[in-house]
């Protein structure tokens, strides 16, 4: 398929517009906003770390306030049951069951997860068991109950949020979940002026300490959303570039101070977010610079720290980068 270029023009101008949309809330974060963004038309899945009070779930809102899709919110607790997002089947005495029981009838309950846009908040606050209920979801966008195998809304992506695995109350996400996250965004703090822009859109003519919400517009409809997903998987990437990624993601294993590198899925995730990044650039085929931008939000969640270097302080952007520069990009 080849795109036309007032297609990937106007793509440009709808995301561009997305972008400017969410600002009106969120202050800052452009960098968080963007990988989000790609996220999105690439169809995949964010994990998005930070100290309470950052933004986090404000950035997930503005989001899903500039989306006309079904949004849906699940806070993650200590208490948190895998039905409780999923769903369950229950027993309607208001039905008839099969040949006549007079009991009724099983339904299904459907969970939060039936939904577009879902937002785990504070996920690594529930147990592994619970954490683990979602790995079917993100990755087969499908629920199984009793036996019974419901298909997911499309599109579908999760925006999970979680404090720093210090904070008390956390539990460590398993391997397996985190490897189904396209990006883990790091939020940082914000810069002095930006702090003084959110401490005076928060206290000027309002109540309570919430940014607003109500001046952003809905801007993408599901049609649309599909038709830039689709989009993006026709742009262009050389095999030069494949290799790139390739090359990345297994220049990760072995290296000093991690104790297991990426996986097939790091290389993936990097040619998908690469192929986004070109649609919000108005362009049709992938350059080793965008595959190179994204590195570190596509695979500090794929690899683990070496015990010697946690011991030493090292953190895992850092050795990423040395293993991101000691690859060469090829030239296109």
């Amino acid at each position: 398929m080849h795109i036309k270029p007032e297609d990937l023009t106007r793509a440009a101008e709808i995301l561009q517009a997305l972008k400017q949309e969410i600002g009106k809330a969120v202050v800052g974060q452009g960098e968080a906003v963007d990988q989000t963004l790609i996220a999105l038309v690439a169809s995949g899945h964010v994990l998005i770390e930070g100290v309470p009070g950052l933004g986090k779930t404000l950035l997930a809102r503005a989001l899903a306030k500039t989306l006309t899709l079904q949004y849906a919110r699940v806070q993650f607790t200590p208490d948190l049951m895998p039905s409780d997002i999923t769903g369950h089947t229950v027993l309607d005495p208001a039905a008839r069951g099969e040949a006549g029981s007079p009991f009724g009838a099983l339904r299904v309950q459907r969970g939060p997860v039936f939904t577009n846009l879902l937002l785990t908040d504070e996920i690594n606050r529930a147990p592994a068991k619970t954490q683990s209920a979602l790995l079917e979801v993100m990755q087969e966008y499908q629920v199984t109950l009793d036996g019974q195998t419901l298909a997911l809304p499309r599109p579908f992506m999760v925006i999970a949020t979680q404090n720093p695995i210090e904070t008390e109350g956390t539990y460590p996400l398993p391997e397996a979940q985190l490897d189904r996250f396209l990006f883990k965004i790091n939020v940082g703090y914000p810069t002095h002026d930006e702090e003084t822009a959110i401490v005076r859109r928060t206290t000027e003519q309002q109540t309570g300490d919430q940014l607003p919400l109500d001046a952003l517009a809905a801007r993408l409809d599901e049609r649309m959303v599909t038709s830039l997903q689709k989009m993006v998987a026709f742009i262009r990437v050389d095999e030069r570039v494949a290799d790139y990624a390739v090359r990345i993601m297994r220049a990760t294993r072995g290296w000093p101070g991690l104790a297991s590198g990426a996986g097939p899925r790091g290389a993936i995730a990097l040619v998908r977010a690469a192929r986004a990044t070109a649609l919000l650039q108005a362009r049709d085929f992938v350059t080793p610079d965008d595959i190179k931008q994204h590195a570190l939000p596509a695979l500090r969640h794929r690899v683990l720290l070496a015990p010697d270097a946690q011991l030493e302080g090292r953190q895992v952007d850092e050795l990423l980068s040395d293993a991101l520069n000691s690859v060469d990009a090829p030239r296109l």
